[in-house]
């Protein structure tokens, strides 16, 4: 099932007969954040972790630097779970004899960054469910703290998609002199269906008898709870078309079960989508944790680029990088008319934006799924 990896997973599921190769970092560490950062929400992060990861090498001029912002469940090694964008020639989009790739954990991620799993200097436990609350802004805003110590004036490049197009919007908005190049994939201000959907996965999880409030012990979390939110994640990351394609009224293709023949535990008969869905949740248990999950969906859900902007003609106004908007044709998560409807609202406020939109029927995991169509369609935005 490599065309229904989730929305991004650390490794993309390969064929043996196309394996693509994993770039490994020159370089993988943490940078502390020597301050007290104040964040939006008025609470602040005391000398916090950014985890990073950088491919290739900066050159004498410093000014080949390319920024690449994960999605929900993503890294900073990028290679890991976006490596098509490493293939060489026209099969990718970066190259490492020119390019110097680097990839920021977000604050709240369970990936090396401060986040629920991290020490809260003020009680020396885990912060836990009291880990505050992130916006897209002040992840950027750290995020330029680090381009800062790393000597970079100002990016080649920041692209992103999902929550990492949210990332790119702003430092687009935030830092119109440091970035020459932004692209935003699959992204816009989450509407009604998005943040019901949010929700529901953050009461999925604190349902859970487990979640004990949030203070959980490690392996001992809300398992069930975060493994139906993800499985109600993935519905919102396919299409209709896709789902019926692989998986239609067919029973599940892994055991002994009749979805028409009832049981008293309802265990058994499952179809074949459910058997996925549920081989998704249990998967993911063990590489994400519950209280990280609550906070990223929350970060994003008060995303607002235009927020604290007089209007959103001020806020898009500042935008001097050539920014492109993909949308993607089946993507119900961040609808393309919504995409597209952002990118003419920056380009009427001046700014030089133009929208693309990509044919699937991945949905919005068609930024991940397929890889190659993606570089077609972004091949000419690099020439």
């Amino acid at each position: 099932m490599g065309a229904l990896a989730p929305e991004g997973d650390l490794k993309n599921e390969m064929t043996e007969e196309d394996p693509i190769p994993i770039p490994t970092p020159a370089f993988e560490g943490d940078f502390v954040i020597d301050e007290v950062l104040s964040l939006e929400s008025g609470e602040v992060l005391v000398n916090p972790t950014l985890h990073y990861a950088i491919y290739g090498q900066l050159n004498a001029a410093r000014d080949n630097a390319v920024l690449v912002c994960h999605a929900l469940s993503g890294s900073a090694r990028v290679g890991d779970w976006w490596p098509q964008l490493f293939l060489p020639g026209d099969l990718g989009l970066l190259d490492l004899t020119r390019d110097c790739v680097i990839g920021i954990n977000i604050f709240g991620s369970c990936y090396g960054s401060t986040g629920p799993l991290s020490i809260d200097p003020a009680t020396a436990k885990p912060y836990g469910p009291t880990f505050p609350l992130i916006s897209i802004r002040d992840i950027v805003n750290a995020q330029v703290k680090l381009i800062d110590h790393l000597d970079i004036p100002r990016l080649k490049l920041v692209i992103g998609a999902s929550i990492g197009g949210m990332m790119v919007l702003e430092w687009a908005i935030l830092y119109p002199d440091r970035v020459a190049r932004a692209i935003a994939i699959g992204v816009a201000p989450l509407g009604a269906m998005g943040l019901g959907l949010n929700h529901l996965q953050r009461q999925a999880i604190m349902l859970d008898p487990a979640w004990k409030g949030g203070y959980y012990q490690p392996g001992h979390g809300p398992k069930g709870g975060l493994a139906l939110a993800r499985a109600l994640g993935m519905i919102s990351y396919k299409s209709v078309p896709l789902l019926e394609e692989r998986f239609a009224r067919k029973p599940n293709r892994y055991g002994d079960e009749n979805p028409y023949l009832s049981t008293s535990a309802g265990q058994n008969g499952r179809f074949d989508v459910a058997g996925y869905l549920d081989y998704q949740g249990r998967s993911f248990n063990e590489r994400f944790d519950a209280n990280s999950y609550i906070s990223i969906t929350r970060t994003m859900d008060i995303f607002d680029p235009v927020r604290a902007h007089e209007t959103p003609y001020v806020a898009y106004a500042r935008i001097a990088a050539h920014l492109t908007l993909v949308g993607i044709s089946t993507d119900w998560l961040f609808p393309p008319e919504d995409v597209r409807s952002l990118a003419a609202i920056i380009r009427a406020a001046g700014a030089r934006c133009d929208y693309r939109e990509m044919a699937s029927n991945h949905g919005h995991d068609a930024f991940l799924a397929e890889p190659d169509t993606l570089v077609r369609l972004l091949t000419p935005v690099f020439e």
